[in-house]
């Protein structure tokens, strides 16, 4: 893995770099790396406090932070389509994705690892085999999982350039009056909690969300939206819609709980996905259904502005 230092992050610890570019990684686990002559800056073991320079050059080996037997689990995965190259998956509300600080059960790669062991990427390593992307716990719907290096490949470097078409649907709270708005705002870490993402300047990246109004439901104040991607940082359509003062419906942690809906998670379903397929070079789409739980509110809110008209 390798990195080279742009501008805006000169001055930067390595130790803290590091933590915001590797998924999952603590700056314990990074000091452990560079303790245990895993990371190199211009070909040089350097300290964790480290000062990073434009056009530095990171090189880092990745070691498995915990255990590297994932127990395959016989855990039913609703695979919408699969080949010699990739599987659809739609991820139900609530499963995450792949193990992880926590969560090293009951996960799709826990699933993955039951039915398709010997058929899955070896680019992430044995604690994410065939993830190239991932979405929320509590966010249901599609992602599409490597069967080979290859394909993996070719499908990072998709995302890496925002080729891939992803459009989600969430329900937001408050009624947004424009039909389309499109929010071009750069996402970090909060300066005030490290576990969130926000809209800053600081060590943050571009972060491009397009929001169409699909539905407004005014005697429950709440709007139904699809939201497309332009970039893929973490948390982004959350982190948008709260930055709009239009959090997502069930989102605690960037909206306040309500429990008028009795939901636990935000409301949010990667509905569509679309890509060049890895072999065939053809454009490939998916759709996906709402889960009933989402349907189901939706119907409850349609019968609220009956009655009420």
């Amino acid at each position: 893995m390798k990195y080279i230092v742009e501008s805006k992050d000169i001055s930067k610890r390595l130790d803290i770099f590091l933590s915001e570019n590797i998924k999952d990684a603590t700056r314990s686990y990074i000091k452990n790396l560079i303790d245990d002559k895993k990371i190199r800056v211009n070909s040089n073991f350097v300290k964790a406090g480290y000062k990073l320079k434009e056009n530095d050059v990171i090189e880092v080996e990745l070691i498995q932070k915990q255990s590297e037997n994932i127990i395959p689990e016989d855990i039913p995965l609703d695979i919408m389509y699969e080949d010699d190259d990739i599987i659809i998956v739609n991820k139900p509300k609530g499963m995450v994705v792949h193990p992880a600080n926590g969560n090293y059960s009951g996960t799709m790669v826990n699933s993955l690892m039951n039915s398709h062991k010997d058929n899955l990427s070896s680019i992430n390593g044995v604690i994410r085999p065939g993830i190239v992307h991932r979405i929320d716990k509590d966010t249901s719907g599609i992602l599409v999982v490597a069967k080979n290096d290859n394909a993996h490949k070719k499908l990072s470097e998709q995302f890496k350039v925002h080729s891939i078409k992803r459009r989600y649907v969430a329900l937001v709270k408050g009624i947004i009056k424009e039909n389309n708005i499109t929010i071009d705002k750069p996402i970090g870490r909060s300066v005030k909690d490290r576990k969130k993402m926000a809209v800053t300047d600081k060590n943050s990246r571009n972060a491009i969300t397009h929001i169409s109004v699909l539905k407004r439901f005014y005697n429950s104040n709440v709007t139904l939206v699809e939201a497309e991607l332009e970039t893929g940082r973490t948390h982004q359509i959350r982190v948008h819609m709260a930055y709009l003062h239009h959090p997502l419906v069930g989102d605690e942690v960037y909206g306040k709980k309500d429990s008028k809906f009795k939901v636990s998670g935000q409301m949010l379903h990667a509905k569509y996905l679309g890509f060049i397929h890895p072999s065939t070079g053809k454009f490939i789409e998916f759709d996906s259904k709402l889960p009933e739980y989402f349907k189901d509110i939706l119907s409850a809110l349609e019968n609220k502005e009956k009655a009420a008209n």
